[in-house]
């Protein structure tokens, strides 16, 4: 029997998701903006806004959905899997109170607190803005500074590397956040691990190095992440053995603590001289993340997904062993002044053996446009990182006029910078 999906969301992270279960399911689609590249794999794409709770669920029992993919943090907490699982549609994601594990970062720390979680940095909460300034006065070392909220992965400012502590106490000021967190600065390098979660059970994936900083060189202001690679196993280049498994051993604790968590958890980690501590837990895909694993992914996808559902055990996970290059395009002055609906060009020909995800555009009668978000993502595979970043850049011709792409990520100077770094902090 055919399963019907849903899938909520119109990113590139749900693009990749649409990808991998079109081919063995029924899939329908909503977001509030149309993508291209789902709307050609989905057999009907409505536009709902995916926060929309009662929608969404409407939508899923309209179409008969058999099952829901949830794509975006926005829509978990808007409670989009609740009223999917009430209306009977089994929703991959976890519920709001569950997926407050990534919107409320106050939360997040105390929750690793509370049960032992390994990996957790020193921290303070603060519902007092000026109390919060004093505690950075008096802090001996620098701070990560993080609003408690969701603010779309462009919020926390650290201070020693991209802010001073009179720069960071400004932006709080300045600010409208009614609870922060201040955590001690972690060094090292971050990757991410992504793994499927359902009935208690955990399934990883191979670990990812996002590349948040919108210039080469890791220069420049955080974005939503301008692209990343994996490697040919599950561990990176500058990570140790022991590395990978010392963080999934944190992600089964959370697991364990939360036994009716279903859906994606995403552990982002910094490897530091100690070993990997947790910089945040995401509830669901990465975005780039999910366009590096889901295509080297050979389990399908939809087994998962019903598995999930059905309570019969997750299957174990096969990958191709290929490594990925991910690289964003993105439109003319983002993150701080994007040029959005701007009219692009994308020549989907010239992708060759890359795999083209599309992202935050949206698509009118007359052509593709860009909003205030990464537009599309190219991703390249092969038998090395060097192999997957130059058939990426090849597929870069699609990118076209009025997009910026950070050309270094993946290449072998920026790699064996972050070995060389993880090098030095362990002497």
């Amino acid at each position: 029997m055919t399963e019907t999906v849903l899938l909520v969301g119109g990113g590139g992270r749900e693009h990749a998701i649409a990808r991998a279960v079109a081919d063995d399911g029924a899939l329908y689609a909503c977001a509030s903006n149309r993508n291209p590249g789902i709307r050609r794999l989905a057999d009907e794409f409505e536009t709902i806004d995916e926060t929309d709770a009662e929608a969404v669920a409407d939508y899923a029992t309209a179409v008969g959905a058999d099952l829901a993919v949830i794509g975006p943090e926005s829509a978990l907490a808007a409670g989009v899997a609740d009223a999917l699982d009430e209306a009977g549609v089994y929703a991959f994601g976890p519920r709001a109170e569950e997926a407050r594990l990534e919107t409320d970062k106050a939360y997040q720390r105390e929750f690793m607190d509370e049960n032992a979680i390994p990996g957790c940095p020193d921290y303070a909460v603060f519902d007092d803005i000026e109390a919060a300034c004093e505690y950075i006065d008096d802090y001996d070392g620098d701070l990560a500074v993080k609003p408690a909220g969701l603010t779309g992965g462009k919020g926390v400012k650290v201070i020693g590397d991209q802010v001073t502590a009179e720069e960071a106490k400004a932006y709080l000021r300045d600010s409208d956040y009614d609870r922060v967190v201040l955590e001690e600065r972690l060094v090292g390098e971050e990757f991410t691990i992504q793994a499927f979660v359902a009935n208690g059970e955990i399934r990883t994936t191979p670990a990812v190095q996002d590349h948040k900083r919108a210039y080469e060189g890791d220069e420049g202001p955080n974005t939503g992440g301008m692209g990343s690679y994996t490697a040919t196993g599950h561990s990176l280049p500058f990570m140790a053995e022991g590395d990978y498994d010392a963080a999934v051993d944190v992600l089964e604790a959370v697991v364990d603590a939360l036994p009716d968590y279903k859906g994606v958890l995403y552990g982002q980690f910094m490897l530091t001289a100690e070993g990997p501590k947790v910089v945040e837990f995401n509830a669901r895909f990465g975005d780039p993340e999910a366009m590096n694993t889901l295509p080297v992914l050979e389990t399908p996808f939809l087994d998962v997904l019903t598995a999930a559902r059905d309570g019969s055990g997750l299957p174990e996970l096969d990958f191709s062993g290929e490594a990925t290059v991910c690289k964003y395009a993105v439109p003319d002055g983002y993150p701080t002044d994007p040029d959005a609906g701007a009219k692009i060009a994308v020549d989907e020909e010239s992708v060759g053996d890359a795999l083209l995800y599309y992202a935050s555009v949206d698509e009118r009668d007359d052509g593709i446009y860009t909003t205030t978000s990464r537009s599309f993502a190219v991703v390249g595979r092969g038998d090395s990182i060097a192999a997957a970043e130059a058939e990426a850049e090849e597929a870069l011709a699609a990118a076209g006029d009025r997009v910026r792409i950070r050309h270094d990520i993946g290449k072998a100077d920026l790699v064996e910078r972050r070995i060389e770094h993880m090098a030095e902090l362990r002497e």
